[in-house]
């Protein structure tokens, strides 16, 4: 009965951490670096896309389409750096992420032998959100993040056959696609290298509701440029409380979700 009791509890143990593990692997999300508004928290709230294309014109870090990696994909910004760095991870080797020192907090990168773009990308890294030249607590290995740079050398290959390229949003062709689309947000995104003083928020509408395909555009619950339904509340990257919200062309779960209820 011992012997049967003791089985039963190692099986009961075996079952256990299987289900941990499974559980780690489909909650993991794709990760290349940090930028300022990505939607690493809460890219689960968004409906999933229903056109094989994704189009991303304010990409920053692109957690949407790195979702959903093995869609046909374009990334499109204005900040070049933003550009600079998503091509160079494109054509990346494993042991080009994989030599990059073991980081810790206080290190300055501009004192690292590094090239022109593997700083920019390391700015981008080394920091919650902002480019930064100081390793935060945020990126500091002791801090949890010690398998940061596998975990980005082991999925170059998902984003081979994505097309990059810089320019503006209204540059791009009305294909049939899922948008989407998120842009530095009326309130808070003047923030931004390509600020939102900068965006005709009205055009910015217009442009939106003429999407071909599905259109889903991402705001916080400020913004009156185009009727957004409240997702979720989250923690910004100044660690100020923010409600996300989103419109889309097609029927979303936050439909019936009022602004005053929330």
């Amino acid at each position: 009965m011992g012997f049967r009791c003791q089985t039963g509890l190692a099986q009961n143990r075996l079952l256990y951490v299987v289900f941990f593990v499974l559980r780690s692997i489909l909650n993991f999300k794709l990760f290349m670096f940090s930028y300022y508004g990505s939607k690493s928290k809460i890219v689960d709230y968004y409906p999933p896309p229903k056109y094989g294309k994704i189009i991303e014109p304010f990409a920053g870090s692109a957690r949407y389409s790195l979702k959903y990696f093995d869609r046909d994909v374009l990334l499109v910004d204005k900040y070049e750096n933003v550009i600079k760095v998503w091509k160079w991870l494109q054509q990346c080797s494993k042991n080009d992420i994989l030599k990059f020192p073991r980081l810790e907090k206080g290190m300055d990168i501009r004192k690292m032998d590094l090239s022109d773009v593997e700083r920019i990308f390391m700015s981008f890294l080394v920091a919650s959100g902002r480019p930064s030249n100081i390793v935060t607590k945020f990126m500091d290995f002791s801090n949890g993040r010690e398998n940061t740079f596998k975990n980005i050398a082991n999925n170059l290959d998902k984003i081979r056959h994505w097309e990059i390229r810089q320019g503006s949003y209204d540059e791009l062709e009305n294909v049939e696609a899922t948008w989407f689309i998120d842009p530095p947000y009326q309130f808070g995104g003047e923030h931004y290298k390509e600020s939102s003083k900068n965006i005709s928020f009205d055009s910015l509408a217009e442009w939106c509701k003429s999407r071909n395909g599905q259109a889903i555009v991402c705001e916080n619950t400020k913004a009156d440029w185009l009727p957004f339904k409240p997702v979720v509340s989250i923690q910004g990257a100044c660690q100020t409380n923010t409600k996300e919200a989103i419109w889309s062309n097609l029927k979303t779960n936050y439909d019936n979700v009022q602004m005053g209820l929330f």
